[in-house]
């Protein structure tokens, strides 16, 4: 594009990356004084925030308090989006439909709206990275724990409180716009219900469970946001599906940690894309929800085993520390190899299953019978083992014992704990009795807490959501334990033959 480039990096990680991808390389902090004194001293055409998560998007509105030049969407509609307050106002405005929303004025006022409602509701705070301290509360006690910690992070922005919806499909949409009009839209789906990080969920593009008409409506609303919003550059739409209706529950102006993924996936480059919008280039209308015969599915990373104590649980705050894509021609194909690129090693023999509620239990059955006739030796606890032995399972009962027997009695048999930390099970089917979305006090003692933090310590495979648990044992009835290469699919380059003529 014939510009010179000056990159502000702090990640030492990255840094080894990014010294020959631009022309000027400032290894420093990302605040607005540094930014403030780089563009003081580089008098450059403008800054760029969208690239850099959300600490850039976080000091827009001060950078433009001082004149600076911000490139792309205006730091007023960055600030539209960021500010949960605004943003769901402006839903309103535009009506598009969200979970019903109150901003936090005061304990009584937010304790009355969750009654209302209904709980669970969950705490939102503004301008915050990873979901922190985002909370979901099931009680009153919950509510005005949650409320201290949000407010205290986000001090200078509203904090919102939103009825919680369960069981919903929670989509991904990453997209790029030219002054409010949309010129390319790659939608993704979560695997996990919502209530899940984005970061921590399993996304699959092109979507596999979204009918053609579901389609047209999100895309309807990403449009309308867009233009609501004036946005120029890429920004990240999420929604919510249940019941046949959609809810717009967040928008970040700026590049998602999907974006590479979905790029990768439909092969254009959306953030190429984005800059030449933002630099003020006419682009072509991309049409990426066409299929390219590909299939992707990215998969979390998690570092559980390095966190003594942690709980090994998903929720709406985000705790992995890496992601891994995988490409197949089916959505099974691909998520059998992101597994696998994570280290995750798949069971040849022995599986326990621990289910916690019996909606759990009922919804599983299907896919433990499909194990069951796979091969495996099941093994699980005294209420899951009884469930699945009455509906035709060979399962074989194992008890807890985590506690030291009385007076000296021997348990019967050896306990989960010690056919843990004998490696006996090759992987721990682990369900607690409430789905993804909150974390509690109470979970640090339960039977269930000690099971996953047991299989984290002993390096046992693990698995705790009942979506990725269907999945991942529907991909070895389908593909089996090692998938097959597929040079069209596995062998990807970026080299493009050229025919001079």
């Amino acid at each position: 594009m014939g510009y010179k480039t000056i990159m502000v990096n702090y990640n030492p990680e990255t840094v080894s990356t990014d010294y020959d991808m631009c022309d000027r390389l400032y290894f420093d902090e990302i605040s607005f004084e540094v930014v403030m004194d780089i563009y003081e001293l580089e008098n450059p055409e403008g800054v760029i925030l969208s690239m850099g998560g959300q600490l850039p998007n976080n000091m827009a509105m001060a950078l433009h308090r001082q004149q600076c030049r911000v490139l792309g969407t205006s730091p007023e509609a960055i600030d539209s989006a960021e500010n949960r307050f605004k943003f769901s106002r402006l839903l309103d405005t535009i009506g598009i439909s969200q979970p019903q929303w109150r901003e936090l004025s005061d304990l009584e006022s937010a304790r009355q709206f969750c009654q209302t409602v209904g709980y669970p509701c969950v705490v939102r705070p503004s301008y915050v990275l990873s979901g922190a301290a985002m909370n979901v509360a099931y009680t009153d006690g919950d509510l005005e724990r949650f409320l201290s910690s949000a407010a205290a992070v986000s001090k200078e922005h509203p904090v919102v409180i939103s009825k919680f919806i369960q069981e919903a499909k929670e989509i991904d949409v990453d997209a790029v716009a030219c002054d409010g009009v949309v010129e390319a839209i790659a939608i993704s789906e979560h695997v996990e219900n919502a209530g899940v990080h984005s970061g921590d969920a399993t996304l699959v593009t092109p979507p596999q469970d979204i009918t053609t008409k579901t389609l047209e409506r999100i895309k309807a609303i990403v449009h309308a946001v867009g233009q609501e919003l004036q946005v120029t550059g890429p920004f990240n739409l999420q929604l919510i599906a249940k019941d046949d209706q959609l809810k717009v529950i967040e928008c970040n102006v700026r590049v998602s940690r999907s974006f590479p993924f979905v790029s990768k996936t439909l092969g254009v480059d959306l953030v190429a894309l984005a800059t030449r919008v933002i630099m003020g280039e006419k682009v072509e209308p991309v049409g990426l929800m066409t299929g390219s015969g590909v299939v992707g599915v990215k998969v979390p990373q998690f570092s559980f085993s390095r966190l003594a104590g942690a709980d090994v649980v998903l929720g709406v705050e985000m705790t992995s520390t890496g992601e891994v894509a995988g490409f197949g021609e089916s959505r099974c194909e691909a998520y059998l190899k992101a597994m696998l690129s994570t280290g995750f090693k798949i069971p040849k023999k022995n599986i326990l299953l621990t289910i916690g509620s019996y909606k759990n239990k009922s919804e599983l059955l299907p896919t433990v019978r499909l194990l069951e006739s796979l091969g495996y030796s099941l093994y699980a606890s005294l209420g899951t083992a009884d469930f699945y032995t009455e509906h035709g399972v060979k399962v074989t009962a194992v008890d807890w014992h985590f506690e030291e027997a009385v007076d000296g009695e021997c348990p019967p048999q050896r306990s989960i704990l010690e056919q843990l930390a004998e490696n006996h099970f090759e992987l721990v089917i682990n369900l607690s009795m409430r789905g993804a979305g909150g974390r509690r006090l109470s979970s640090f003692v339960t039977k269930g807490y000690r099971t996953r933090r047991l299989a984290a310590d002993f390096s046992v495979p693990l698995i705790i959501d009942i979506k990725c648990t269907k999945l991942f044992v529907e991909a070895l009835g389908q593909i089996g334990p090692a998938p097959p290469l597929k040079v069209h699919v596995d062998c990807m380059t970026s080299q493009k033959l050229v025919r001079l003529p």
